[in-house]
């Protein structure tokens, strides 16, 4: 009965708040009627409090509905930390597969070739690129450690739509064609684990690449220093970052020519945004950077 919004309504917007949706709720009420009462335990809540009350019966009454909330909420973090993690889902699979070294800048595999293998990153950098018709390069996806490659052609059982090559020295692990198709048929926590896994860096690697594609010349190249930072820096990296890649790489990451890139990188310098140590940059100004694209 309060003015412009009644208890009903608070308990509506509450249970559309996810951050406040389990919040324990209570009606502290005048109204008597056993239809009101319903209609509050309907709408999800957990006490329904009839005038007059005395502070012990309100204050029992929320206690109790507390501990009912610490039991529910500790049962759900125990349902959590029994389910199978990450790494958990993945170690079989992993402990069935071979490991490969990569030197920088060697092929992984090449677009129309039959797929053999799911790759997953241990370390290193590697790019997805397709090759237009006048055999120039367009980068289509970033990778580094804890990401898998490779995975679209074995799923729709079709030849490779992209090529890939290292950035830098690289180890992955090679997982069989058999050995996945019967994790993707027989494991659920393995296909849930997996679709995680895709969902996450392909949303990523999405909305990077249409900033890419929009944004002008000085953006695009701030944009993908900035993606490279964001997809390779290491722990030990938290002040600059430095990454080795040729103009061509660089270029093609950015969506532009190698000229164009290269005076881009020359005026970036000139603004002490960056410093250029032969092939390697190095972002001394990731803020301005950032304000550029923005």
């Amino acid at each position: 009965m309060m003015p412009d919004l009644d208890g009903y309504g608070v308990l509506h917007l509450l249970q559309r708040t996810p951050e406040l949706a389990n919040t324990p709720f209570m009606f502290l009420t005048a109204k008597t009627e056993r239809a009101d009462f319903r209609k509050g335990m309907d709408l999800g809540a957990d006490d329904y409090l009839m005038k007059p009350f005395s502070e012990t019966e309100l204050l029992n009454a929320v206690e109790s509905r507390l501990k009912k909330a610490t039991r529910l909420q500790n049962q759900a973090h125990q349902k959590e930390s029994q389910k199978p993690g990450y790494q958990e889902v993945f170690q079989e699979l992993f402990e069935k597969s071979k490991t490969n070294k990569y030197k920088k800048n060697q092929e992984i595999f090449s677009e129309g070739n039959y797929p053999q293998y799911l790759f997953y990153i241990k370390s290193g950098k590697i790019k997805a690129y397709k090759t237009s018709e006048g055999g120039k390069e367009l980068t289509v996806g970033l990778y580094t450690s804890g990401d898998f490659l490779g995975y679209i052609a074995l799923l729709e059982e079709s030849t490779y739509r992209i090529s890939a090559q290292t950035l830098s020295n690289c180890e992955l692990l090679l997982i069989s064609r058999n050995e996945f198709d019967e994790q993707i048929n027989q494991n659920s926590s393995f296909v849930l684990q997996f679709t995680k896994a895709l969902v996450q860096n392909n949303n990523y690697k999405a909305d990077q690449m249409v900033q890419l594609a929009y944004n002008s010349l000085r953006k695009r190249v701030a944009n993908a220093l900035l993606l490279l930072k964001e997809k390779f820096i290491s722990k030990e990296e938290k002040q600059n970052f430095r990454i080795t890649i040729t103009r061509e790489e660089l270029a093609n990451i950015s969506g532009t020519t190698t000229e164009s890139l290269i005076r881009t990188l020359s005026d970036f310098k000139s603004e002490k945004l960056i410093h250029i140590h032969g092939r390697a940059i190095e972002i001394l100004e990731e803020e301005k950077l950032k304000n550029m694209i923005n």
